[in-house]
């Protein structure tokens, strides 16, 4: 990428954080990160086919609006699909949309799927959010659909977010209809409790809201018969103490997923392991898995991916 297009995208990034919010402008640097297409691939297309003509500022730098995004999204996973660049550029926009829902609907690919997903989000279409969900949790099952589909759709919102090519209207959008559908999963469950069926409290920390892990890790315990205390959000360990001094847990599942300011990751992990020595704490989140110096007592048990957690679970009655 040259200066200039690096300069471009500077003044681009502080017009967009603050006007975001009430302006659908897409900057070549947002359909980039949110396509995957380079910005001097993007270029080269306008220029050869006219497939997208972008607007301009009153400062004179280009951008798009959320159909060019919406567009370009659906050319991208065409494209990633085997069409030639030349014959999309043939297609009027109702047959790019129309062929990429036929896609969406007829692959399974984990990348196809989280690619959908990310169109309806940047629309806020719900009806389609829900189909595309719909349509692979009848294919996959909600386990693997979360584990396949869902996290690597909010691990990628996240990048995005971050590189301030969305803004927090589109996760609540998405983890509110991601949550509706985990409650329902959860009320269907039908599996009786096991006998010898192992007692987990799940919660949050303090100041923690992201609830997502533990609506998943519920599922998975209701569904192979272990009795589930869900606690929930924003957890004083306090409080959390008097849960565990009526209920007697065998297992305490955690998951931090934002940095908490009052207390040290660190200082946290050691708290609630010296606080409950004799029972497991299984731990999960970005704020956990992904750090690499974290010192870890011998009842913590960090808790890398869904698949992990399984095959904990799986061992208990061993």
């Amino acid at each position: 990428m040259n200066d200039n297009i690096t300069i471009e995208t500077k003044k681009s990034r502080t017009i967009i954080k603050s006007k975001r919010d009430f302006r659908d402008k897409y900057f070549i640097k947002d359909v980039e990160n949110i396509t995957g297409i380079k910005a001097f691939t993007l270029r080269i297309w306008e220029q050869r086919y006219g497939m997208l003509v972008p607007k301009r500022t009153d400062t004179n730098i280009r951008y798009y609006e959320e159909d060019d995004l919406k567009y370009m999204m659906n050319v991208a996973l065409l494209n990633s699909h085997g069409h030639k660049i030349s014959k999309i550029a043939e297609m009027s926009r109702e047959e790019v949309q129309r062929r990429t829902l036929t896609i969406s609907e007829s692959n399974s690919t984990y990348q196809s799927q989280i690619q959908s997903l990310t169109t309806s989000m940047f629309g806020f279409d719900e009806k389609e959010f829900n189909k595309v969900l719909s349509i692979n949790i009848l294919k996959l099952g909600i386990e693997e659909t979360t584990a396949r589909i869902i996290f690597p759709l909010l691990q990628h919102v996240g990048i995005l977010w971050l590189s301030g090519s969305t803004n927090i209207a589109h996760e609540h959008f998405i983890t509110n209809l991601i949550k509706q559908r985990m409650y329902s999963s959860i009320d269907q469950i039908t599996t009786p409790m096991l006998p010898n069926a192992k007692k987990f409290i799940l919660f949050l920390p303090n100041g923690e809201n992201h609830e997502l892990s533990l609506l998943f890790a519920s599922y998975i315990l209701k569904s192979r018969g272990h009795m589930v205390i869900y606690i929930g959000s924003s957890t004083p360990i306090d409080d959390l103490d008097q849960m565990f001094k009526v209920h007697k847990p065998d297992v305490l599942f955690c998951a931090i997923t934002n940095p908490n300011s009052n207390m040290p990751i660190q200082v946290y992990i050691n708290t609630i392991t010296r606080k409950w020595p004799d029972r497991t704490i299984c731990l999960t989140g970005s704020q956990v898995t992904k750090r690499k110096d974290l010192k870890t007592p011998p009842n913590c048990r960090i808790i890398a991916n869904p698949d992990d957690f399984i095959e904990f679970i799986s061992k208990l009655n061993n």
